[in-house]
């Protein structure tokens, strides 16, 4: 190759380098944000991303387009690694076109997606952008529908992450809606259909962007996304680490780390963690803080939903998911939004062979009007359905409480639960002493002197006859009740054995889980 040829070439990577050019980076950097570039730089290992597409532009001839062209047309696409581990990743330019979605622009997303089914290996999208690309029309919008298509297609075949990191509107926000997992930056990213001027103007709402769609709305009050970072450096090491869980497809098993942490290593502050007055709360993250390998736990929507947490762990190197009631907010009791969120995590384990824990303390389903007009009959049973559908290995520790439907939904031996402890506080019943023993010995009641103590009476002896864990282990739906100090040993020696379980549901093309 002649030099002449090598300098052009390298004058045109310098130039789609520039993206929008100099002066919209800087505007970028004094916004706080960074390039689409930089991101990159920081989600994949130095020096290990390879690019696609740099030259490619825009086909629209509309709108005096024709003489405004940038290389790579607003959006930087290509592979790496994370943590020496193929990862493909798209990276959504600001400075160009404002991020908007164009025909090529789709065709650029759509080319590394498909390499990814193809190469067993997760997608990264870190998003920046206003939507479609007006000028473009029909054409932009194929381009959005080629996306979602090809989310939904790679949907449990490969782990798909997005990233907010500034405007996400219109058809924008279905991508990551579509993945598995949504990280946004609190006060730099905003996610919605419509903004703040059509809002005002279909309903009279006066709102601003961060009250409609920013990152606490939708990692507090709709669920939408996963974790809320302080920056965007934070953010993308949530992806980093959420990465470090998963396969990289679902033909493969999750990545082991090696641990110092001794798998045989007693608790013994687990010993008197349960008050013994049963209606007094504790905070069931010291049971995971202190059972996962190293005191390692990745929570997941830890401000949505927060009777119920969910995230990642490890157990003897091992990556697990973990759920578990919590009796600090709401006693622990499964409502809708639990339900939602308790069951989306669920079925991601299970599509992505990663081993489920479950600490269960449960009194119930959150009675009233409002739960039952939200659909708690639907939505509790999603819970159900992804806990009875998963074939991974499944260990449930009930530490407490597991009363009626509640117990069943919770990992329960009868939904498929592989190896089921109980601690000796554990209560198994249809329901709780004191509610069972007034309802039972109703009539009784009223015919004692000292109805008071009459109650006081029957309730010990429910409890003593059924509100324990032994009456469950005499029929074999409790494997073992153990020692609260022994708990990670006995879990680690549960998911060993069950390393290698095969497990299957009968063909169908799916199932219908009740949405």
């Amino acid at each position: 190759m002649s030099n002449n040829k090598s300098q052009h070439l390298l004058e045109m990577r310098m130039k789609a380098q520039e993206g929008g050019g100099i002066k919209r980076i800087e505007k970028q950097h004094s916004k706080g944000r960074l390039t689409a570039r930089e991101r990159i730089s920081l989600l994949l290992d130095e020096g290990s991303f390879e690019e696609f597409d740099m030259f490619k532009t825009h086909r629209c001839t509309h709108f005096d387009m024709a003489g405004e062209e940038y290389l790579g047309d607003g959006v930087v696409t290509g592979y790496g690694t994370v943590n020496g581990r193929l990862v493909y990743v798209f990276s959504q330019d600001f400075t160009v076109f404002g991020g908007s979605l164009s025909e090529t622009f789709a065709e650029k997303i759509c080319k590394i997606m498909d390499m990814a089914v193809k190469n067993g290996a997760p997608v990264v999208g870190l998003n920046d952008s206003g939507g479609a690309r007006i000028q473009e029309g029909i054409e932009s919008l194929a381009g959005y529908t080629d996306i979602f298509l090809r989310n939904v297609t790679s949907s449990g075949v490969v782990p798909q992450l997005s990233g907010i990191f500034g405007p996400c509107a219109g058809g924008a926000v279905y991508s990551p809606a579509l993945t598995d997992f949504t990280v946004m930056v609190r006060g730099g990213s905003y996610m919605f259909l419509t903004g703040p001027k059509v809002v005002k103007t279909v309903t009279h709402e006066d709102v601003d962007v961060e009250t409609l769609g920013g990152a606490d709305v939708h990692t507090m009050r709709s669920g939408v996304a996963h974790l809320a970072a302080e920056n965007e450096q934070q953010a993308i090491q949530y992806l980093r680490d959420l990465l470090s869980f998963m396969p990289q497809n679902n033909l493969e098993l999750p990545p082991r780390r090696e641990t110092a942490d001794p798998a045989d290593r007693m608790v013994d502050m687990l010993e008197t963690l349960i008050p013994d007055n049963h209606h007094q709360a504790y905070n069931i993250k010291e049971v995971i803080f202190n059972t996962v390998d190293d005191a390692e736990f990745l929570e997941i929507q830890p401000n949505y939903a927060p009777n119920l947490v969910v995230g990642f762990g490890r157990y003897g190197g091992m990556s697990c998911g973990i759920v578990a009631n919590q009796p600090m907010h709401l006693a622990g009791v499964l409502d809708n939004d639990s339900s939602i969120k308790g069951a989306r995590f669920v079925r991601f384990c299970d599509a992505f062979n990663i081993p489920v824990v479950t600490f269960v303390d449960v009194p119930g389903f959150l009675p009233g009007t409002v739960q039952e007009y939200g659909g708690i009959i639907r939505n509790g049973a999603k819970m159900l359905y992804a806990y009875a559908e998963a074939t991974v290995p499944k260990v449930t520790v009930v530490t407490r409480k597991a009363y009626g439907g509640a117990y069943c939904v919770m990992s329960s031996k009868h939904l498929r639960g592989d190896i089921n402890y109980a601690w000796p506080s554990a209560e198994i019943a249809v329901m709780g002493p004191q509610g069972a023993a007034e309802i039972l010995y109703a009539r009784e009641t009223k015919k004692q002197d000292d109805p008071e103590a009459f109650l006081k009476e029957k309730e010990k002896e429910y409890s003593d006859n059924f509100a324990n864990p032994y009456v469950a282990a005499q029929r074999g739906y409790i494997d073992d009740i153990i020692a609260p100090a022994k708990t990670r040993f006995r879990i680690i020696k549960a998911l060993t054995m069950l390393e290698h379980k095969q497990d299957k549901n009968p063909p169908k093309k799916h199932g219908n889980i009740p949405l």
